[in-house]
């Protein structure tokens, strides 16, 4: 499993590994049952303290997406993709709220919101 830790993002390192582990369980890139690697040999490969490592692996068993079996290790639980989608939505409506809401702070019309989006989405 590759994933990248920035030490410059203003995201908590706990949070980048929660993050990166679902979205490869959200893509098929770990499979339900999987093994995630040990807590000790993630923290050893990102150079980061074990504690740090705990704590992700916590949230993703609390989340759902792990599950953990004494003295064998984490594995991808079994998910519903449509409680993916779900989940995802309603982030989605979330940050369009708040979107919302700065827009309509400073003026700008639905119009501008949707050009400004295109825009975004076209330099991917």
């Amino acid at each position: 499993m590759n994933l990248m830790i920035s030490n410059n993002s203003g995201q908590p390192i706990y949070e980048q590994i929660c993050v990166q582990i679902k979205q490869l369980i959200q893509s098929g890139g770990l499979a339900p049952g999987e093994a995630l690697p040990s807590i000790r040999g993630l923290a050893k490969d990102l150079r980061i303290s074990v504690i740090t490592t705990k704590r992700a692996y916590d949230e993703l068993e609390q989340e759902g997406y792990v599950y953990t079996v004494p003295g064998k290790g984490s594995f991808v639980a079994q998910r519903d993709p449509q409680l993916y989608r779900e989940e995802t939505l309603r982030k989605i409506e979330g940050l369009m709220e708040e979107i919302s809401r700065l827009a309509s702070g400073c003026g700008l019309t639905n119009a501008e919101l949707v050009e400004m989006f295109t825009i975004l989405t076209l330099e991917e």
